[in-house]
């Protein structure tokens, strides 16, 4: 990509500024997504009185897809609003992911940041099976069939029901209809969109132009979950192995020769938790996108309660999300949403480790970047974080006096509920090629 001297290039390829030098990594724009509805097309409303084509949440995971755009994707849908306690508050919402344009241009003078970020939603994508998918039917739950409203032949949406399985089968079952999306990542045709899940956890292809799914990865074995329940916290308790309900795989990262994809869970396995050692010992899966073979490597926490998302900076480096659940949202004051590098090169596969021998093995980080300290410097206090910082992508190029800077974006999940938890809100961070050697970053086609 050349860089323009142009003071900015509407598509975004590059922006540039004459301004004092920053020290880098350093906040340079923050904005918000406006509006209340997505552009789904669906109409009505959910069974907890929102409307179907509510906007929200939109930064449970993010990817760049080039020239300015954005992929965007939120999770299971508004639970945070009280409705039925049986199915943990889900509703019948579709899930989906958003296309945004991301308009990046520098700052009047004398504004508090040097550039301004205005998000525009242009497109919302609902994701679908063109096979059928388990439903829940509701018998006990004091609720209706789980099935969608606008399921037709050929076409089986997704949905946040959190009773949309079959309980003889294991939870990484890909016939389910359950959905919770937290991450997103783009083929480098641009064909393709990669979604994690939490409840599988699944790792799943879809059509980007359609939104049907075109393939589901096989996941390792320990990952899997025997006791289901439409309950998170009854999973929790009855399962001695599997994922952590609510907490499966969050984040997802796609190397830059887009071979690989690379999730990674949010907290520890169960399995893993109940042993004190390997508490805090969080489980990277790398994934073939060609065979589907998988290996798994170590990560252990520091100082946040998980990890929300994973990006690549090359082949075998990542940048990793790891936060606590505090701050805007949750009544508290934010204290950990720290950004740490990791190498995966002669890193040991964890797949048969447990105990120590996992925790010797864990991969070895290093911190890049502390959002609640920079935010800090420019005067948003802790209370004012949003709690659930969840989306990281690579972003377009900047330039600063005459030097280029690399930029990362930085989004929040504010669970539907923007009156507690705030807009949905991208800061840009930028950073010298020096602050992070190596980065390549994925080119995808348009």
């Amino acid at each position: 990509m050349r860089l323009l001297s142009a003071l900015y290039v509407s598509l975004g390829l590059a922006t540039a500024l004459t301004a004092p030098a920053l020290a880098a990594p350093a906040l340079i724009a923050e904005g918000t997504l406006a509006g209340t509805a997505d552009l789904s097309g669906l109409t009505g409303k959910l069974e907890n009185g929102m409307a179907a084509n509510i906007l929200g949440g939109t930064g449970s995971g993010i990817a760049y897809a080039g020239n300015g755009v954005f992929v965007a994707v939120p999770d299971r849908g508004p639970n945070a609003t009280a409705y039925n306690p049986k199915i943990d508050n889900t509703v019948t919402w579709i899930p989906r992911f958003h296309t945004v344009r991301m308009a990046l241009a520098p700052a009047a003078a004398g504004a508090a940041l040097p550039f301004t970020l205005t998000p525009t939603l242009t497109a919302t994508t609902l994701l679908f099976s063109a096979t059928p998918l388990i439903y829940g039917n509701g018998a006990g739950l004091d609720i209706a069939a789980g099935a969608p409203a606008q399921n037709a032949a050929g076409k089986f949406f997704f949905s946040g029901r959190s009773d949309n399985f079959d309980g003889k089968q294991l939870s990484g079952t890909a016939e389910f209809a359950r959905l919770d999306p937290e991450a997103i990542q783009l083929s480098n045709d641009g064909r393709t969109v990669y979604l994690s899940d939490e409840y599988g956890p699944y790792v799943y292809a879809f059509d980007r132009a359609t939104g049907q799914r075109t393939r589901a990865y096989a996941l390792p074995a320990n990952l899997n979950s025997p006791v289901l329940s439409p309950l998170g916290d009854t999973e929790i308790g009855e399962n001695t192995r599997g994922r952590t309900a609510n907490k499966g795989m969050e984040g997802l990262a796609i190397t830059p020769d887009g071979k690989t994809l690379v999730g990674v869970m949010q907290a520890a396995l169960v399995q893993d938790n109940l042993v004190a050692v390997t508490k805090k010992l969080v489980r990277i899966v790398t994934i073939d996108i060609a065979s589907g073979a998988t290996k798994q490597f170590g990560y252990m926490l520091t100082d946040g309660s998980g990890i929300s998302e994973i990006i690549a900076i090359n082949d075998h480096e990542f940048l990793l999300d790891e936060r606590d659940g505090a701050g805007l949202g949750d009544n508290s004051a934010a204290k950990v949403k720290k950004i740490f590098k990791i190498d995966l090169a002669n890193a040991a596969d964890v797949t048969a480790l447990s105990g120590q021998a996992a925790v010797d093995a864990a991969v070895k980080k290093t911190l890049f970047f502390d959002l609640v300290a920079e935010l800090g410097k420019h005067g948003v206090k802790p209370e004012q974080v949003p709690s659930k910082i969840e989306g990281m992508a690579f972003g377009p190029d900047v330039t600063i006096n005459g030097a280029t800077q690399h930029t990362l974006f930085i989004a929040n999940d504010n669970d539907f509920l923007p009156d507690v938890a705030g807009p949905n809100r991208f800061y840009v961070v930028a950073f010298t090629a020096a602050d992070l050697p190596g980065l390549v970053q994925q080119k995808v086609a348009q």
